[in-house]
């Protein structure tokens, strides 16, 4: 069986969750893997049979994304042209990870595409948002990467096409420990800037994880280094607690491994904020500007972690059960 596994490649949870799923996908066949995008700092272990520029966008430093830069890295001649030349008619299964580039061109080929991602959670109408009202970024879970099936994740089942997150193997088999720090991540904030903030708190130590900085370096008790996948896993698993943004990989793995979690969505980004609002409803503490960073982080700092998830390895059952529904043969 020939199978396409393709992947959104802005942020490291599609590609976090990818490393999981890749070699499942491999039971059943053989895996060519698409990602598209430029914002990501961690890759499967597998080489990639296409590398596109896809749609992505850049990641700011004060909290939002940059839409000049994002706009500058736009190439919508590419993308139309990688939508209309991306040879699909071989595979008997094509999975899609919020990638724009397949999911479009599987509609204008008029074949069977299945979404395995966090968006397609926002499909159903069940799963939290931060309110009642229309909003305009519902129309990118529609049709920035449209299929024909969903199998979603999110960190309650909020519908019946939605299971829970799926907790890659080295974090649920990862030894856990306090040492005190606090692991941080959030990718839409300068490190210098944040440092500025968190040294206001000077009686805990702050392991920065930055899209901004190649180098390691402390200003006073803030740790900031670059992100690595290794050395982020093992922050998490030795810490005391997680301040990350509004995502939803780095907060399930977090809640899985029993750390307390905080979280800080991206301005103006609307999946963040829907995230944030189903992790309040949990009783994870949101901060919703850096005006209030400070002290709402020192009554976090301050309160046991109350939070108990179940979120059971069903991955390879997932998997094993859309190769058997979807798949030509």
């Amino acid at each position: 069986m020939n199978i396409l596994f393709a992947i959104q490649g802005t942020g490291n949870g599609h590609i976090s969750r990818a490393r999981e799923i890749i070699p499942l996908l491999q039971q059943h066949g053989s895996v060519d893997i698409l990602i598209s995008g430029t914002q990501s700092d961690v890759f499967p272990d597998q080489p990639l049979t296409y590398s596109l520029h896809g749609f992505s966008f850049v990641f700011g430093k004060k909290g939002g994304v940059n839409h000049w830069k994002t706009f500058e890295a736009m190439n919508l001649r590419q993308l139309y042209r990688d939508i209309k030349t991306l040879p699909l008619k071989n595979y008997d299964l094509i999975v899609n990870d919020f990638e724009p580039v397949t999911a479009w061109a599987c509609k204008l080929q008029g074949l069977l595409s299945v979404a395995l991602s966090h968006q397609a959670s926002f499909l159903s109408k069940n799963t939290p948002r931060p309110s009642t009202s229309f909003h305009w970024a519902e129309l990118i879970f529609r049709h920035y990467a449209p299929v024909t099936e969903k199998i979603a994740f999110h960190f309650e089942r909020y519908d019946d096409f939605i299971h829970t997150p799926v907790i890659r193997s080295e974090i649920r088999n990862k030894e856990t420990s306090d040492l005190g720090h606090v692991c941080v991540y959030l990718p839409a904030y300068d490190d210098k800037l944040l440092a500025g903030y968190l040294k206001q708190i000077p009686d805990v130590r702050w392991e920065v994880f930055t899209k901004h900085s190649k180098v390691i370096y402390d200003d006073a008790n803030v740790h900031v280094r670059p992100i690595n996948n290794e050395e982020f896993n093992r922050s998490l698993a030795s810490s005391s607690g997680l301040l990350t943004g509004g995502g939803f990989e780095g907060p399930s793995e977090a809640m899985f491994l029993k750390k307390k979690v905080i979280v800080f969505p991206m301005n103006g980004q609307y999946e963040q904020a829907c995230n944030a609002e189903a992790a309040r409803r949990m009783g994870v503490p949101v901060i919703y500007n850096l005006n209030e960073l400070v002290s709402k982080l020192k009554t976090w700092i301050a309160k046991p972690n109350e939070l108990v998830v179940d979120f059971p390895d069903e991955t390879s059952d997932i998997i094993s059960n859309m190769v058997a529904k979807y798949s030509k043969r």
